[in-house]
């Protein structure tokens, strides 16, 4: 199943109800993923620009853009970054096509 990065932004009202009310947002969207038929491998609060950042296992680039739009949706987030990871193998794979395909850069 592929792999997704998705970091959250929340706005400061969301911030705020955090604060006051501390919650394990992990279980919060742990459902929803799960009916969408992905799962989650991690779950971090972060610093910087992203609040929390989560990798999750879905089945396809449609599922995944549905948990972005639900959330994104849902208004606690003021930004919310989604992007496809591929493994080790598939980069290497990559690699070697890439040295294949005739690409020429411009000159």
């Amino acid at each position: 199943m592929p792999s997704y990065l998705v970091q959250v932004s929340y706005s400061a009202e969301c911030l705020a109800a955090l604060i006051a009310k501390p919650q394990n947002r992990a279980e919060a969207v742990r459902k929803p993923i799960e009916k969408l038929g992905g799962k989650i491998e991690g779950f971090w609060f972060s610093f910087g620009d992203y609040d929390a950042t989560v990798i999750v296992q879905m089945p396809d680039n449609v599922s995944t853009a549905a948990l972005s739009l639900a959330v994104g949706a849902g208004g606690a987030c003021k930004g919310i970054k989604t992007t496809p990871l591929i493994s080790v193998e598939e980069g290497l794979e990559a690699m070697k096509k890439a040295a294949t395909c005739g690409y020429k850069p411009a000159k």
